[in-house]
């Protein structure tokens, strides 16, 4: 990625040992700027919205979704057709408040800015990028089906991507009408290893590159669609299973797209509306929404039914879920922290939650945080924290769907998701604390530096205010592996 034009804007300052002129908010924010530009990934490559309007928490801004045209023919004795060149208004919530703050004891104030920002600045901007691009990632879930409900993936869990899957992905946008320009494909670590093992997407003979793919270990733009890893693409490992026992029980084994599955063989009855499963063969995530039967055989409604057809006595392996555990249950746009029961091996970070009542879905598509608002905390037995505020209402003892293990890759054209940030407000005037904000290319960045007198010193701090929302999940699929 270039960033000459970002570092060419950045305002200079000249600081030197022993000068406490190195706290210039001005200067921090402009690095900060920077540092967050050249560290992020799935935020540069969505759909970015910003304007130099000072917002707050919580309030709703207006994007666009824009505007497609079809063209017409036309001869010589015709008028040209018009069409609306109007965009669709998208209203996003700016709900994610992203902090990192830190205390420069009085002791250390004399260091130059240079080691101040290599200490603590760099730092704590990348705290602030990964849980930026975290949370874009996250986005991911919501495209394992299209608006219609129809499965919208290529690949299988668990099966290693190979050329043919990047074929599939190919075609599975263009059937979807995603536009050829600016086609992204974010990778997890173990996705792109297995992918760079294929000698036919790296190998000097077979792509032409004089063996640069080989040396650099990248695999560039293929078909199409340009290829990176992301550390923080959707990859989980070890989720709870409640009974591995299961099979199906049809002689002729079901074909792809069915949304009703007879089984056999439990030894309990692991089943609630809302815990997904998945079945050998298919390896796709499928979300049980309704039961019928008793253990040892049972006859369940999956969604959104299956993606490869699958045949008689095919392994069905059951995920864990939770129940929320509050009794007065959780407001709708809850940001915080939930509390659960019920699991005996605590969540995965990435991990695909959804939430159902009874037999009422509740369509959430979330994945499990590693950062709460006050300090780094792993989901536990009894907490997770999904990566967005909560969509939807939630009860005592509402089903808390936690997903299947496996790869989620994120194949998209820019248009499918908007990051929309805006300015926040600097403190007031005589607060006591120095404030700056720096804006560019659809990123938004305040640092505040006051003197904290209980800490003995200047403690600084680092925000975004931002909001994510999908704008067409036509354009986006998810890459199973």
């Amino acid at each position: 990625m270039n960033h000459t034009l970002l570092l060419l804007a950045t305002v200079s300052f000249t600081t030197f040992d022993n000068d406490n002129e190195a706290f210039i908010p001005q200067l921090w924010a402009q690095e900060s700027l920077v540092i967050l530009e050249n560290n992020i990934i799935a935020a540069a490559l969505v759909h970015r919205d910003f304007e130099n309007e000072i917002q707050q928490f919580g309030c709703v801004v207006n994007t666009r979704r824009p505007n497609t045209f079809k063209a017409a023919r036309k001869t010589d004795s015709d008028c040209v057709t018009d069409q609306d060149a109007i965009s669709t208004n998208v209203a996003v919530k700016l709900d994610q408040h992203l902090h990192t703050s830190f205390v420069i004891r009085d002791g250390e104030e004399s260091k130059s800015f240079a080691v101040l920002r290599e200490v603590y600045l760099e730092p704590a901007l990348l705290s602030i990028a990964q849980m930026l691009d975290e949370i874009i990632l996250g986005q991911t879930y919501q495209f394992l089906t299209l608006d219609s409900g129809a499965p919208n993936t290529v690949g299988q869990l668990g099966v290693p991507a190979t050329k043919q899957t990047l074929i599939a992905v190919r075609e599975k946008m263009n059937t979807n009408s995603v536009p050829q320009m600016g086609r992204n494909l974010l990778m997890t670590a173990s996705t792109e290893a297995d992918l760079l093992a294929v000698d036919a997407l790296i190998g000097a003979d077979k792509v032409g590159d004089d063996g640069t793919a080989l040396r650099e270990a990248s695999l560039g733009k293929r078909f199409g669609i340009s290829h990176f890893m992301d550390q923080n693409t959707p990859s989980v490992s070890g989720a709870e299973i409640n009974d591995a026992t299961g099979l199906i029980n049809n002689v002729a084994g079901y074909a792809a797209g069915a949304t009703q599955i007879v089984t056999d063989g439990w030894t309990n009855a692991p089943f609630t509306p809302g815990a997904y499963l998945v079945v050998a063969g298919d390896d796709t995530p499928q979300r049980i929404t309704a039961v019928a039967g008793a253990a040892p055989a049972q006859t369940l409604d999956i969604f959104p039914g299956l993606s490869q057809a699958v045949v008689d006595n095919a392994a069905v392996t059951v995920y864990a879920h939770a129940l929320i555990n509050l009794v007065g249950g959780y407001v709708a746009e809850w940001a915080k922290v939930l509390v659960i029961d019920t699991v005996t091996a605590a969540p995965k970070v990435g991990q695909l939650v959804t939430f159902q009542a009874g037999v009422t879905r509740k369509e959430m598509f979330s994945s499990v945080c590693t950062i709460d608002e006050n300090k780094v905390n792993a989901p536990s037995l009894t907490t997770i924290l999904p990566n967005r505020p909560t969509d939807v209402i939630l009860a005592d003892n509402d089903v808390v769907g936690l997903g299947p293990d496996g790869n989620y890759n994120f194949a998209f054209h820019r248009n499918a998701l908007t990051l929309v940030t805006r300015p926040l407000a600097a403190p007031a005037a005589g607060a006591g604390a120095l404030s700056f904000v720096a804006s560019y290319k659809g990123l938004s960045v305040r640092i505040t530096i006051s003197y904290d007198s209980k800490c003995q010193g200047h403690r600084v701090t680092a925000d975004i205010l931002a909001g994510v929302k999908v704008l067409d999940r036509r354009l986006g699929l998810v890459l199973l592996a």
